[in-house]
């Protein structure tokens, strides 16, 4: 599948006609929203919480060159190694050569959206190096070349007849008449295939949610077990991450972890919680030398620190705004053409990716404010699509009709007389122009937002002629 951030508009509308992708996005609310209400009740007072998540994520972000360095001495007198990659190319880089200084041909990995957004399979089957994703959805949309559709999620636009349409293509071998009509077939058949890359793999790739500087330590969470296969089992693991997953220590990573798996799945804690510090002690000596790598991926991240938009980076990718979002809930993920969707991606893509090319993910937004509401550390998501946008429209890259419109209704608003004039003609126009009772049907020049809903007609009078008014 093509990704391709530009081709919003068209992935949206192609989207908006799949019968089968709105079933499935259907299920945001029975499964992530109300999960995550239930556990918000359960836990209490989760607003003090949230407010110590952003606290820690502020701090973090402030002293985030000294936490780093901290982090990298603690790694490095464990006796693991952190790398430096100031981009996507550079992390590829790094992480080939360390693939090729273990001979590794096969590579296990666990879910990564940093090496979504790097690419990283695609180059290393290019360079004959075969990575296998051991998360369930992972794996199965990797069967399919598809991109994740969501981020602690990534099938979730899928059927369990997709899924098995899909293994009965990928797995030949396999009796052809087998059932896989239940989930748990599915997930049966998954285990077996996986077992054997696990046990043949020579490298281990994962992520992290969160690193610690004092400890030394990447964290990752799971709910299969796949993550501790993929790190314990090869001679070599490798960490990809990017540099604000940075926390002080290991009492704020559990502040976060308890706002990130009731945001994310509505869990109090996930089935696994792994801390990995440097390598694995080995039993047999030299021969069998354990390694530890963590790739530190920069990517456009450090740029927005300073800027409007530098909140975004406090994101813990529970995936909350995501399931929250009427424009997600409408066109899904792919959509977007970008690794992260949704309101994150409407944040995040813009400033790592350019705004020529995602300036459309900012401006895909109601701005009913709800993905706010609800992230844990507390982004102001509207607020930096709004600073996208006005950087779209100050460097000359807003569509023309809405940059011609902006500049008519700027050279009113800065004359009070001709703004509340206009202001006058234009509530009784519309008000004659409503049918019953009182709404606008349609309008000669916003086609689409009047294909879906009716507009309330004005009264006749502003505000303004009402105020005078007042008794």
């Amino acid at each position: 599948m093509n990704q391709n951030p530009a081709a919003f508009r068209e992935n949206a509308r192609t989207a908006l006609g799949d019968a089968g992708l709105r079933t499935a996005l259907g299920r945001l609310k029975t499964h992530f929203v109300l999960k995550r209400a239930e556990s918000f009740e359960r836990f209490g007072d989760f607003e003090a919480l949230r407010e110590q998540g952003r606290a820690i994520r502020d701090y973090a972000l402030s002293r985030l060159d000294v936490l780093l360095e901290t982090f990298e001495s603690n790694v490095e007198a464990q006796g693991g190694k952190v790398h430096w990659a100031r981009d996507a190319a550079e992390a590829r880089a790094i992480v080939l050569s360390i693939l090729k200084s273990r001979g590794a041909r096969t590579v296990t990995k666990g879910k990564s959206m940093v090496s979504e957004e790097i690419a990283l399979n695609p180059y290393l089957e290019a360079n004959g190096i075969t990575p296998i994703e051991t998360d369930l959805g992972e794996y199965i949309i990797q069967l399919r070349k598809e991109p994740p559709s969501h981020i602690i999620a990534p099938a979730f636009h899928l059927h369990k007849e997709q899924v098995a349409e899909t293994f009965r293509e990928a797995h030949t071998a396999l009796d052809p008449k087998r059932n896989l009509d239940e989930r748990t077939a599915l997930v049966s058949e998954a285990r077996i295939m996986l077992r054997a890359a696990f046990e043949s793999a020579d490298v281990g790739i994962t992520g992290a949610n969160f690193l610690t500087a004092e400890e030394g330590a990447a964290l990752i969470v799971t709910n299969e077990g796949n993550g501790d296969l993929t790190r314990l089992i090869p001679k070599t693991h490798i960490v990809v991450t990017g540099i604000e997953k940075i926390v002080p220590n290991l009492d704020d990573a559990t502040v976060l972890l308890r706002l990130l798996t009731r945001s994310a799945t509505g869990q109090d804690i996930s089935s696994y919680v792994s801390v990995m510090r440097g390598p694995r002690e080995s039993e047999l000596g030299d021969e069998d030398a354990r390694e530890f790598h963590v790739v530190l991926v920069d990517n456009g991240r450090s740029k927005l620190i300073g800027t409007e938009a530098e909140d975004v980076l406090r994101c813990i990718r529970c995936s909350a705004c995501i399931n929250h979002c009427p424009v997600y809930g409408a066109i899904g993920g792919h959509a977007y053409g970008a690794t992260y969707p949704g309101p994150i991606g409407a944040a995040l893509n813009p400033g790592m990716i350019g705004v020529a090319a995602a300036g459309h993910h900012a401006n895909a937004s109601t701005f009913c404010g709800r993905c706010a509401e609800v992230c844990p550390v507390k982004i102001p998501l509207p607020k930096i699509m709004r600073y996208w946008r006005a950087r779209e429209y100050a460097g000359g890259l807003a569509p023309k009709s809405i940059a011609a419109g902006l500049g008519v209704w700027a050279f009113a608003a800065k004359r009070p007389a001709l703004y509340r004039f206009g202001a006058r003609i234009a509530a009784r126009l519309l008000k004659a122009m409503s049918g019953a009772p009182g709404r606008i049907h349609a309008m000669p020049l916003p086609r689409g937002w009047f294909a879906v809903r009716d507009l309330p007609a004005p009264q006749g009078q502003t505000f303004q002629e009402q105020w005078r008014r007042r008794p």
